[in-house]
């Protein structure tokens, strides 16, 4: 379809109509000759002299051609778009926040690498971590770290490999050695207030029990409930592990319940994808769809016929003009000649 930028510039259509109405007819005063033996040339020609002004005609053409260039501006100025089909844009409705504990435990290498070389939980972590980013590709990630703090390392954001890299830049320690897993649940809900999304996801991969938070975790999820936020809570390790490094399963299924999500024990990578591929299942993916047509301005088009036009004719009369002018030095110069015969 067809539409105009700015109909309301149509109104300039009138504008000539109006001059003609109000605005007195241009005069020009030129300086005449003053012919000797006036009266007698007046006798011998027959002519009738009189006082008056000289109205220039236009050709019929140009009768034709004004009216039409006037409104081929207008139209121009009003600026004609070509509208096309409507394209439907899908885009994610989902923000997923992933926290990552970075504490002293993480460095139990108690995980073991597709070409069987044990490596520490971190490691394990951050592989399977990008193969999950990998088959979420609409999604908004945000990213959290967390040991003796907690710590945006990325706010939501589509660019996935950016988010990737980010992830790949933390090390064990660098939050702290300790494991303040209340305090993670409650940035990410800080995080979430200014998420415009309903379906918000918080996956938390945890090895250890929480040692400082200012908030107890259990108190965290209760607030994550009241905002919406799901929590899927992922024990890294072994749950029989004992002392400094051993797992509080019961506070971390305590959180998924409140909340609505689940909890899940990765013994090893394998298990760690199982549970990515559970997660994608329990939230399907959302989408908002964002409906525009594209518009191509056509506004050029009447100009360029119209300096078309322009350019024949300025031609057209330049070339009469100059015909004109070689006829009358031909017959110019014939009367010479009988003349001087």
């Amino acid at each position: 379809m067809y539409e105009l930028a700015y109909p309301w510039l149509l109104w300039l259509l009138i504008v000539p109509l109006l001059i003609n109405r109000f605005v007195p007819p241009y005069k020009e005063r030129k300086s005449a000759v003053q012919v000797p033996f006036f009266q007698r040339l007046v006798e011998l020609t027959g002519a009738k002299p009189s006082k008056g002004a000289l109205i220039l005609q236009r050709m019929q053409f140009q009768k034709m051609w004004l009216p039409l260039a006037w409104v081929l501006i207008v139209v121009a100025m009003a600026r004609p778009e070509f509208v096309g089909e409507p394209i439907v844009k899908q885009k994610s409705g989902r923000d997923l926040m992933v926290a990552v504990d970075l504490s002293g435990s993480m460095q139990a290498t108690d995980f073991v690498n597709p070409d069987g070389q044990a490596v520490d939980r971190l490691v394990a972590v951050k592989s399977v971590l990008k193969e999950f980013v990998a088959q979420r590709q609409q999604d908004r990630l945000g990213l959290v770290v967390f040991g003796d703090a907690a710590f945006l390392q990325v706010p939501f954001t589509e660019d996935h490999e950016a988010w990737s890299t980010l992830l790949n830049e933390t090390e064990i320690g660098m939050a702290g050695m300790s494991t303040v897993l209340g305090d993670a649940i409650g940035l990410s809900i800080k995080l979430f207030e200014n998420s415009d999304t309903e379906n918000r996801v918080l996956i938390v991969l945890t090895d250890g029990n929480d040692t400082g938070s200012k908030v107890p975790p259990v108190d965290a999820a209760k607030v994550a409930k009241k905002y919406g936020v799901t929590i899927y809570t992922i024990a890294i390790g072994d749950p029989e592990t004992s002392g400094e490094q051993a797992l509080d399963i019961d506070t971390l299924k305590r959180l998924s319940e409140i909340t609505g999500g689940a909890y899940y024990q990765a013994l090893d990578r394998q298990q760690l994808q199982e549970i990515y591929q559970r997660i994608t299942e329990l939230e399907p993916e959302l989408y908002e769809s964002l409906s525009y047509r594209p518009r191509r301005s056509l506004h050029h088009y009447p100009i360029a016929f119209i300096a078309s036009v322009y350019m024949i004719f300025f031609m057209l009369m330049t070339f009469l003009t100059y015909r004109k002018s070689k006829l009358r030095q031909a017959i110019a110069a014939d009367g010479a000649g009988v003349k001087h015969v």
